[in-house]
This record gives C-alpha cells, structure tokens and sequence, in this order.
C-alpha cells in the first residue's frame, strides 16, 4: 500500500501564507462570483452581527490537498480573520464522500465572497494528489515522475506540484512543480536535444555528459523508432555511465523492433509504448550485459495503463505520467449550515460534524515560519 507522502515524512505541520503568492485581487473580490459579492453587501448591511456556519464537502474517496493553501488565503483576505473559528483536516488526509473537510465560522460578510474561490482550490488540488496516488498505488514499488508541465497553463505548476505530492509523487519535471516543498526538478533530455545532433544518440549522450557530469545519464532511445537498436548502442558506449534508458514512442507508432520481428504482429497493438516492446527491451539489454540499466517509460500513461503493464509484469523501472494527472473530476461545495449556532441550510444539506477536524489558530499561524522556503 502506498503511503502519502506528507503522512510518509511526518510532515503535519501546515503551510503558512508565506507560501503562497496570492493576487491581491482576490481581496477585492475579482475572482469572486458577482453574487458573491453582493450577498456580502446585504449581509454587512442588515446581518452585520448575524453568525454563520459554512461546511465545506465532496463526493468521492479522495486524497484531500488545498486546505494549508485555503486557510492561508483565508487569514490574509477575510476581514478581521483572527475572529473567525476554523476546523479543518489536513492535506494528505483521505477522506469520504460528504465529509466535512473545513468548517468556518463568523460574520458572514468577512468572508463569505471567498466561498468560490476556496471551492476551486480544494478542486483542483484534491483531483490531482487523488489522481496521482491512485497512479502511484498501480505503479507498486515503481517510481513515478510528474510531467505535466507541458499539458496544462505554466501558471498552475507549483500547485499542481504540490499536489501530485501530496499524492506520493517520487520527482516532477519542473523547479517550479518542487517549489512548495523545497526539491529541485528533474530531467535530462528531450528529442530537441538529439535533433540538434542530427539524430545521432550517442553524439547526444556525450555532450549531455560533458555538459551535465554529475548527472544520471538517462538516454531517450525512440527518436529513429529503433528503441532497442539505440538503447545498445549508447549502453555499449557508455558502460556502467548509463544510468537508464527512456522509452516515449508516440502512439501512432510501430518500432523497428516489430518490423524485424514480423511474427510478432497481430498478436496485439504494437503501436507506442506497450509491454511487448519493453520485455523485449529488457531481454536485449540483459543479454548485452546490461542489466543495470534502468527502464524509463512514458507517453499517455494513465492509471489504466499502468495497471496493465503491471499486472503484465512488464519490467519498467521509472513511470513519466502527465496530462491524466490533471484532470480535475472532484468538485467542491460550501453551504452554510448553521445560523447563530442553530440548524439553517438549504433541504438536502446539513450540519454534519467531523471529530477529525482540527482548529486552526490564526493568531499563531500569523507568527510562525513558512515550513518551505519557496
């Protein structure tokens, strides 16, 4: 069973707004809904004292992650933040269907117009430390790299990092995916790179070394479509200074290493990346001598692909998985359940108590340091 990573360090402590870099518009409201906004206005103006109870829930099994973020956006953009009373778990915590995850209590008109924006980052940051512990559980013992940096805006990296690990994410492409929780990122090269070398591989890997000499030498072997034909060569070149080979054929494609073998076809879907290829990969690199390079493996990679190269016991060292990770499929919902202290919410919706909820105290958090330097 994989453990969460926050859970796995020990790290119960929370982030701090210090972490985050938050638009000072949310303060005036700009990414607020309007209605949001004007229910602020009534409230301030004819139920300025009145006290109210909003809950926060979602519907699934999930992996919970944007609270430390939420809590922080809550003490630097609700009016008079110190007086409100705030329960809340913590991020890595799994969580039920209709769980209340975060509680908040005051004056409505304090921070009421933060109850969207609130929703959208418990959203996406739970979707995606969920989507990417339930990669991570399929990948057994193997270890996963987030690299989503290229499928979704560059703006949404350091919290998509944050969450994915949350998750139990091992590394993530980007610095800024590693951001909240202190890592740098991690990567060698991409077909750019061995273009430029006019698709000589092993001229590639030699320059990278040059260039990169503390580094793990980690090959990409599907630009001429010949990954086991690459992967020898540069293994034979490059002896014990390989560290690992990374297989990215597109999914329209059919290696060389099917051409050769035409017996193999008709068997089952060759194109890509699939475990026909990478047992016969692992099989060629073993008989060379090479059995201490690593299989690195990548390209539309989801939970249901991983499951099948696993339970296929395909022999992958390293999964690289991206734009399945950031598919956002938990929503949100705060409702305010509680009037002055007494039941008050829309039908269907009602107080529901979490003893696991924790209070957080603004007053202390405001002193305390940034648990990341970021």
């Amino acid at each position: 069973m994989v453990e969460l990573r926050l859970k796995e360090e020990g790290k119960l402590k929370r982030l701090t707004n210090k972490t985050f870099k938050f638009d000072e518009r949310v303060g005036e409201g700009w990414y607020s809904a309007v209605y949001f906004l004007k229910t602020r206005k009534i409230a301030e103006k004819y139920k300025k004292n009145t006290v109210v109870t909003m809950q926060f829930f979602q519907k699934e099994n999930a992996v919970l992650c944007g609270v430390d973020e939420v809590i922080a956006l809550i003490e630097t953009f609700a009016d008079k933040p110190e007086e409100l009373k705030i329960k809340a778990l913590h991020d890595g915590d799994k969580i039920t269907p209709f769980e209340s995850v975060l509680t908040i209590e005051g004056h409505y008109h304090t921070f009421g117009h933060l109850e969207g924006v609130i929703d959208g980052i418990l959203a996406r940051r739970t979707s995606i430390a969920t989507n990417v512990y339930k990669v991570v559980t399929e990948a057994r013992d193997k270890k996963v790299i987030f690299m989503g940096d290229r499928d979704d805006h560059f703006s949404n990296q350091v919290g998509d990092g944050y969450a994915a690990y949350i998750g139990g994410m091992t590394a993530q492409a980007t610095h800024a995916m590693n951001e909240w929780w202190g890592e740098k990122g991690l990567g060698t090269m991409p077909h750019a790179m061995i273009q430029m070398f006019g698709g000589d591989l092993e001229k590639a890997c030699k320059a990278y070394v040059e260039t990169f000499p503390e580094d793990d030498l980690i090959a990409l072997v599907d630009y001429n479509n010949d990954v086991i034909g690459d992967a020898l060569k540069v293994g034979k070149a490059f002896g014990r200074r390989l560290k690992g080979v990374r297989v990215d054929t597109s999914k329209q494609m059919i290696d060389q290493y099917f051409i050769r073998n035409n017996e193999e076809l008709g068997l089952f879907d060759p194109r890509g990346v699939n475990p026909t290829l990478i047992k016969a990969l692992r099989k060629a690199l073993d008989n060379e001598g090479l059995d201490y390079v690593e299989i690195v493996v990548s390209g539309g990679f989801t939970v249901e692909k991983i499951r099948k190269f696993e339970q296929e016991n395909t022999p992958v060292d390293v999964y690289g998985v991206g734009g399945s990770l950031l598919k956002v499929s938990i929503g949100f919902t705060g409702d305010n359940v509680l009037l002055d202290g007494n039941e008050e919410a829309k039908k269907g919706r009602r107080f529901n108590d979490n003893q696991r909820l924790e209070e957080v105290s603004l007053v202390k958090r405001r002193n305390s340091p940034r648990d990341v330097e970021a």
